[in-house]
């Protein structure tokens, strides 16, 4: 069974408008301590790196995937044919799918 890591404290300079912020958080009752306001924000932040990670790795898979699916395409080809296709759906209309 893993043992629990114990907590090490540490001091930290913050701005006066955030350690104001905090403060109001933990005498409105939202927070007990100041510390527990960092936790919930550190909590937060490494929900939204693994989530930015997350889109990353899905980035690089579509970029390889990409990379790796039919032939290349020469530049100049690849533009005349999107024009053809804006000009096809102009001349169709807005209402009709190709």
């Amino acid at each position: 069974m893993k043992q629990p890591e114990k907590a090490e404290k540490i001091s930290i300079t913050l701005p006066p408008d955030m350690l104001n912020d905090i403060k109001k958080k933990v005498s409105s009752g939202a927070y007990s301590s100041t510390s527990e306001v960092i936790r919930e924000a550190m909590r937060v932040w490494h929900k939204q790196e693994e989530e930015h990670q997350a889109r990353l790795s899905l980035l690089r898979e579509r970029l390889e995937h990409s990379a790796n699916s039919g032939q290349p395409v020469p530049l100049d080809q690849a533009f005349e044919q999107i024009g053809n296709l804006h000009q096809r759906r102009m001349n169709v209309g807005n209402n009709e799918d190709l």
